[in-house]
């Protein structure tokens, strides 16, 4: 019997598996909404909006504001890429990954 899972190759493409960035960025939003949700149970991939985390335009902004005085770069409210952005853990933390440090 073989199967077909790699065990020792990373799987990048797993929608459910959550980066390093990912799971910090997991356990800042749950800390900073108070969310009753592990942070590992957040599907980096869900839409962060509606269905997938529920999370509404206040709570978006009270993220910006944490991810802002965390990571040392501004998310600005007139951003038009805002939708992009914020529409997963999984866009949030590779805008984060973009943009941290950067000055």
């Amino acid at each position: 019997m073989s199967s077909t899972a790699p065990s020792s190759i990373p799987a990048a493409g797993d929608a459910s598996e959550q980066s390093p960035l990912e799971n910090e960025l997991a356990v800042l939003l749950v800390e900073s909404l108070n969310l009753e949700v592990a942070p590992a149970d957040i599907v980096p991939t869900a839409p962060l909006y509606g269905e997938g985390l529920g999370l509404d335009s206040i709570d978006i902004l009270e993220v910006a504001l944490e991810v802002s005085r965390k990571y040392g770069f501004q998310l600005r409210s007139d951003d038009e890429r805002n939708q992009q952005i914020f529409s997963s853990l999984r866009s949030l933390a590779t805008h984060v990954a973009q943009n941290r440090g950067a000055s």
